[in-house]
């Protein structure tokens, strides 16, 4: 279950680094809240995560998540660069995420 909880986690990262790009200085109301709401629930299940999972791999694979997640909405949201080194490089934190998963 901790794993469920920790990419749930990283999930609610990606929303609150979405959110991040239309707070406006933290005066657009809505999206400050759902920032604020992101990152309350994102922290608390990964603090929830890591009683199981080794603190150390529960924070790299939460940040991987988000970090990927952040990078696709970006490029299917935002119009973002797709380049194929760029899509590489995603595919390459994927595997390490995987690797982590499947030492622990």
């Amino acid at each position: 279950m901790a794993w469920f909880w920790l990419i749930l986690g990283g999930l609610f990262e990606v929303g609150f680094t979405t959110s991040l790009r239309f707070v406006d200085g933290f005066r657009n109301l809505p999206w400050t809240l759902a920032f604020l709401v992101s990152v309350g629930v994102s922290m608390a299940l990964l603090e929830l995560a890591a009683r199981t999972i080794p603190m150390g791999t529960a924070y790299a694979v939460w940040g991987g998540i988000g970090a990927v997640g952040t990078v696709l909405v970006g490029i299917f949201f935002f119009g973002e660069a797709a380049g194929a080194l760029r899509i590489a490089l995603i595919f390459g934190i994927v595997a390490c995420i995987a690797g982590l998963k499947l030492i622990h």
